[in-house]
């Protein structure tokens, strides 16, 4: 059933309608739900995939469905339309922006309706790629106050990464944490490129979902053993790589792959000259699950991050 769960009046007789499509089964009176989500920054389309097979397993067995999916694939319909990231017109971040006020700007009561509808969920998984400029392995990230709630549910869904940190990105202002805060659980799943969709990354996400469905009572199909997870643990976890030069960055290891101190990671090459200006080299042990993906860089540029040999637990 598609349902408008928010709506607003736009210039030349438009309106902005985000929705949602939801799928029940069984027969039980009060029945368990979860929320997917994705969309929230129009240049993250790997969601979009994940919902269209999501949708398309249900359709194909109702009779195993015993409880509530809801599925909102575009919560930034106007990003999406128009290849932009956050909210066009306004320049403005939709994720920065929750849990929203009903009586706020236009962008603020969409996203208070959109918490509002949400709330009362079993599980929410955000879903979102990285930018345009970097490959990501799939993981969940975890805001570090909500980590033991969290870490169980993260360890179903077939990702190959469960990062908890404190960082900005899953604190104040984002959906997962007025979610969570609200004792509604929220994982955020970030895999992929921007702008594109990695069909392997997707298909192993949905079969994750399916698992963690059926671990909740609802789905009562088969559903795989979901890959462990490496978790980011301790103080200081990631090694991140910058650029120490501008030029053409060209990588030579591939994400995924366990790695030693001074393994060739890539190059920045300059092309006027056909000269390398800089080997990019592990400057630890570990596991590569970050990789520059745009070619281009600039001095600081992000080119790979490692998980450190023995931080993850």
């Amino acid at each position: 059933m598609i349902e408008a769960i928010a709506e607003v009046k736009l210039p030349v007789n438009e309106t902005l309608s985000i929705k949602k499509n939801r799928y029940e089964g069984g027969k039980r009176k009060k029945k368990k739900r979860i929320s997917i989500i994705t969309g929230v920054h129009g240049d993250e389309l790997e969601g979009q995939y994940v919902c269209y097979e999501l949708g398309r397993r249900l359709q194909e067995h109702p009779e195993l469905l015993n409880g509530i999916v809801d599925i909102y694939p575009a919560m930034n319909p106007l990003g999406i339309d128009s290849i932009n990231r956050g909210i066009p017109g306004f320049d403005l971040d939709m994720n920065r922006i929750f849990p929203g006020n009903k009586d706020g700007s236009m962008s603020e009561y969409v996203v208070s309706k959109i918490v509002e509808d949400l709330l009362g969920s079993d599980l929410a998984i955000d879903i979102h790629a990285s930018n345009i400029f970097l490959e990501e392995i799939p993981q969940v990230r975890i805001n570090e106050l909500h980590k033991k709630k969290l870490v169980p549910l993260a360890k179903e869904i077939n990702v190959d990464l469960i990062w908890a940190h404190s960082n900005a990105t899953v604190l104040e202002a984002t959906l997962a944490y007025s979610l969570n805060s609200r004792k509604t659980p929220c994982l955020v799943v970030e895999m992929g490129v921007g702008m594109r969709i990695t069909k392997k990354y997707c298909d192993q996400l949905v079969d994750g979902i399916f698992n963690v469905m059926a671990k909740l009572g609802i789905w009562k199909g088969e559903t795989i053993t979901p890959r462990e997870a490496r978790i980011a643990a301790g103080a200081d976890p990631v090694c991140y790589m910058n650029s120490p030069v501008p030029g053409v960055f060209v990588h030579d290891a591939t994400i995924g792959t366990q790695l030693k101190k001074g393994d060739l990671i890539g190059r920045i090459v300059d092309p006027l000259q056909g000269t390398v200006s800089d080997y990019v080299k592990a400057p630890v042990d570990g596991w590569l699950f970050t990789v520059r993906e745009y070619p281009i860089v600039d001095e600081g540029s992000l080119t790979a991050r490692i998980l450190k040999e023995g931080t993850s637990v």
